[in-house]
């Protein structure tokens, strides 16, 4: 009723007409308060999507005060690699500028982001290697490079950022993030070396990439992965080596993907440049 800016009763009388129309409670009262039937957790969904269309819609033309936005949420959708490393980022300028504002992070499908973006679930997507469709947006915030990471003992001499020689890459095990779950064994690195007719052995995957540095610890699994979550996540006991000369060409760039609809958003406008802004942040990081 607050929130509505309505009287008890006359909440309580909208909640009996909704009642009507769907032939079903939608809440009942409980020992820890009113809580939504099953319909209602059906019709949530749908329905917060709605208010927040409209909500959007209203809101077209008007400027956006972040430290004014009570309750607003906005959702990005992420992956692995931007939770690591560019997500902090946006969270401190987040806490700073728009204390009253929720975000949250979802997991980036890319099956499904488009879609997501499409029907306004989500305000953008952050990710390497994304190629979305031509309706979409896409910026880039900033360029990422690989490099090979395994036990230092084992890769001796393991002076950092010394370039392995391919045979010796090639020669060795490999450890692979693999963010679908279609049991593929194939990244990145795999397509540039079946250009050069060369095959690496991959023998374990792993579905998040920060497991990636503490499998290679102790053993003589080899993994490639981004820089700069190598330098952020490995651990004491690994050597971080620059590729092969001739897979120096493997750079790729972050980028931030949103659909024409939240181009006249005020509230999705100013969460782009918060996001800009912290990648400025990552860019320009010691080691970055």
């Amino acid at each position: 009723g607050q929130r509505l800016n309505r009287a008890q009763p006359s909440v309580s009388n909208a909640l009996g007409r909704l009642r009507h129309v769907f032939q079903d409670e939608l809440f009942v009262r409980t020992a820890a308060g009113m809580l939504p039937t099953e319909r209602a957790q059906a019709l949530i969904p749908g329905i917060a999507l709605a208010l927040e269309q409209l909500r959007r819609a209203l809101a077209q033309g008007l400027d956006f005060d972040p430290l004014a936005a009570q309750g607003r949420r906005l959702t990005i959708a992420t992956s692995d690699y931007a939770d690591m490393v560019l997500v902090p980022h946006v969270v401190a300028l987040l806490r700073r500028e728009a204390p009253g504002m929720a975000l949250r992070v979802a997991r980036l499908n890319r099956e499904t982001v488009y879609e997501q973006l499409d029907q306004s679930a989500i305000d953008l997507a952050i990710g390497g290697l994304l190629a979305p469709p031509k309706r979409m947006l896409q910026q880039r915030l900033y360029e990422e490079h690989f490099v090979c990471i395994g036990d230092r003992e084992r890769l001796c001499p393991a002076r950092d950022d010394e370039a392995l020689d391919l045979e010796t890459y090639l020669a060795r095990p490999h450890a692979l993030f693999v963010p679908s779950d279609n049991g593929s064994s194939r990244g990145v690195i795999d397509v540039h070396l079946a250009r050069l007719g060369r095959e690496r052995r991959v023998l374990a995957t792993f579905a998040h990439i920060a497991a990636l540095p503490f499998a290679v610890r102790g053993t003589d699994l080899l993994a490639t992965l981004a820089a700069r979550v190598a330098r952020l996540m490995a651990p004491p006991g690994t050597a971080i080596r620059t590729l092969p000369p001739e897979l120096q060409d493997t750079a790729f760039g972050i980028d931030m993907v949103y659909g024409r609809r939240s181009e006249n958003d005020p509230a999705a406008r100013w969460l782009r440049a918060l996001v800009v802004r912290a990648a400025l942040q990552v860019d320009g990081a010691p080691g970055a």
